[in-house]
């Protein structure tokens, strides 16, 4: 039986409370629940999944993952929107944060890339729906720039786009 999809993250934290506020002011996750100051379970909005994100405290004197840098292990998670409008406002809320490092056109993808409270790298991406998939995007290899107002421009700010692997949009 074939994977579908991502049930939920996990990640260790320095402390739950300021990850909590973060994912819930840039992503608009929820509280679902909450362990005191060790643990909490996240939704995003608009999910129908027990919970997305999980957090786990690790204390002030936890050390950065060398993940990528001197060890093996996870480089980042991507988190999908359906719309280029909500990435939009995402783009916002990641640069008034501190936290966007990087935007990147892969093609059928349209991506930010963010640093959360503790330094851990994630993406927010949404993909171009099936339907509008050219032959020019197909044979598109590599990364540019994302000219995130030239995409609402062509695909429009309130189109949904495909799901996890470009299906037809929805809606």
């Amino acid at each position: 039986m074939p994977i579908q999809r991502l049930n939920h993250a996990v990640l260790y934290v320095r402390d739950v409370a300021k990850a909590v506020a973060f994912y819930g002011d840039v992503l608009g996750f929820k509280v679902i629940t909450r362990m005191g100051d060790q643990a909490a379970f996240l939704q995003a909005a608009g999910s129908t999944n027990d919970h997305d994100l999980g957090l786990f405290a690790m204390g002030a004197q936890a050390a950065d993952s060398p993940a990528g840098r001197t060890a093996v292990g996870l480089y980042h998670l991507a988190w999908e929107v359906d719309t280029l409008g909500e990435l939009r406002t995402i783009r916002g809320k990641l640069a008034e944060h501190g936290a966007l490092v990087g935007e990147s056109d892969h093609g059928t993808t349209k991506a930010l890339y963010a640093r959360d409270v503790d330094g851990i790298e994630f993406e927010v991406c949404w993909l171009v729906p099936a339907d509008q998939i050219t032959d020019e995007l197909k044979a598109f290899k590599g990364t540019k720039r994302l000219d995130l107002d030239a995409e609402v421009e062509a695909y429009g700010a309130e189109r949904r786009g495909g799901i996890g692997v470009s299906v037809p949009a929805l809606g």
